[in-house]
């Protein structure tokens, strides 16, 4: 009849077996727009570390993951129900997914422009929840930071420690100095530089201090934001420290940092703070452009050449300003690697890989080491303290030096091959002291300038 009342039979689909809270319509139709190409299996990292098995390329890790949201949210899934899938394959997966270091080159290359960072972000934390991650001791980085508001273990009443008695730290002034945690406790030449370097060039800054908390990358990285909301809570403390400082820009040494400054912060809070976040390099190009640089010393004719840190260049965008810092330093002769800028070869500590993979990241460092070696560098240097730290000790293994960097300190002149942040170098050829508060009172060594 046509009045009656028509129904349909309710078959019972149950729920996913996984979630899609972290992984929005658009990484779902990234997923989708995979074309198998294998473009990025040409360029990856973690795959050549991993001698080319193909579970690790990032084509495989995208396949498998479609596989299983079809498996939840098909069309069988959705006329029959979800299947059950099977716990092993899926934790063998995420531990898969989790051996990489979020690099980028994938993203670079790939011919449907899929956003593998943002996306794989998302899946890691999508992982995390359901209990199929993070990975090693990734797992402390929320505990540590959270508690310690640093992964150090280190207390907040020592974040000014670092700080030797020649530096000068405004009251108040239009720029903020963000050190950070590795340039604060475990680096501490960078921010000693850094300081001395802005003193020098008659740039009066403010630093936090025991207000300044971890950026708090490593969490994110890692897919953990979710754990307490760390991120959050340390984004809006710091925003809130530098706006309520009334400073107009904030100045970051640190490529992780910077890019937590850049597009983290932001994502966050909500809004983009109310200040201009500049990395070092951009400040010390325009001055070395304007003229306004004196250089009091020179190396003797070595080879230089650049690692773009994948947070500063890929992630960020700055490409040129480091290099034309490099390029002008007395003494050197700027060589570029085969691999730079957007197809740049990761150093391999990122994603939480250092931490919780090391022997994966120590082989993709060494990999960058014979990158330099292939054009004879002399120095390897970056922007950052994570490439800084993960390129030496691929350094060392590559050239087979046991204990022969101590990364709080400038890098030994007499290696093989130094690797040094650019900072330290600039530092040093404008004639200021390399040496950190530990160091006071000792003689330097720079027999190695003119």
């Amino acid at each position: 009849m046509a009045d009656e009342e028509k129904t349909m039979p309710q078959i019972p689909k149950g729920d996913p077996f996984i979630k899609t809270e972290m992984i929005d319509p658009v990484f779902m139709m990234q997923y989708d727009a995979c074309t198998r190409c294998g473009e990025c299996e040409k360029w990856c990292p973690a795959l050549d570390a991993k001698d080319g098995d193909p579970k690790y390329s990032p084509m495989n890790k995208i396949t498998r993951f479609r596989e299983y949201m079809g498996q939840s949210y098909g069309l069988k899934a959705k006329l029959f129900g979800s299947k059950r899938l099977d716990e092993d394959d899926i934790q063998d997966f995420a531990d898969v997914f989790f051996h990489c270091s979020t690099c980028g080159v994938c993203a670079s290359v790939c011919e449907a422009g899929i956003n593998t960072v943002d996306m794989y972000e998302a899946t890691r934390q999508q992982l995390v929840m359901r209990g199929n991650g993070p990975y090693g001791k990734t797992v402390n980085f929320p505990k540590l930071i959270g508690e310690y508001r640093n992964p150090y273990l280190k207390k907040q009443s020592q974040r000014l420690d670092w700080i030797p008695d020649d530096v000068e730290i405004a009251e108040e002034a239009d720029v903020a100095y963000f050190a950070g945690c590795t340039a604060g406790f475990n680096q501490q030449v960078l921010g000693v530089c850094t300081a001395r370097v802005l003193n020098h060039l008659g740039v009066p800054f403010i630093y936090l201090g025991e207000e300044e908390w971890c950026c708090s990358s490593a969490i994110i990285r890692t897919g953990q934001p979710h754990k307490g909301d760390i991120p959050k809570i340390t984004a809006l403390h710091n925003v809130e420290a530098l706006e309520a400082k009334g400073v107009k820009q904030v100045m970051f040494a640190c490529a992780g940092c910077y890019r937590v400054a850049t597009i983290d912060w932001p994502k966050q809070i909500g809004r983009k703070p109310n200040f201009e976040v500049v990395h070092v390099a951009d400040l010390l190009a325009q001055l070395i452009q304007e003229g306004k640089i004196e250089w009091k010393k020179s190396f003797d004719n070595k080879i230089i050449t650049y690692h773009d840190p994948c947070h500063l260049g890929r992630h960020c965008g700055v490409y040129e300003t480091p290099r034309v810092v490099l390029d002008n330093l007395p003494g050197l002769k700027f060589v570029e690697m085969d691999r730079i800028r957007e197809l740049q070869r990761c150093c391999g500590a990122g994603g939480g890989v250092k931490a919780g993979i090391p022997d994966m990241a120590l082989e993709i460092a060494a990999e960058r080491i014979r990158d330099a070696q292939a054009i004879k560098a002399d120095i390897l240097s970056s922007c950052c303290p994570f490439c800084r730290r993960n390129i030496g000790d691929g350094r060392d293994y590559v050239y087979d030096q046991q204990g022969s960097t101590n990364f709080d300190l400038r890098d030994n002149p007499d290696n093989e091959m130094q690797v040094e942040d650019m900072i330290v170098l600039v530092a040093e050829l404008m004639g200021l002291s390399t040496q950190i508060k530990s160091q006071e009172g000792e003689e330097e060594k720079l027999d190695h300038l003119k």
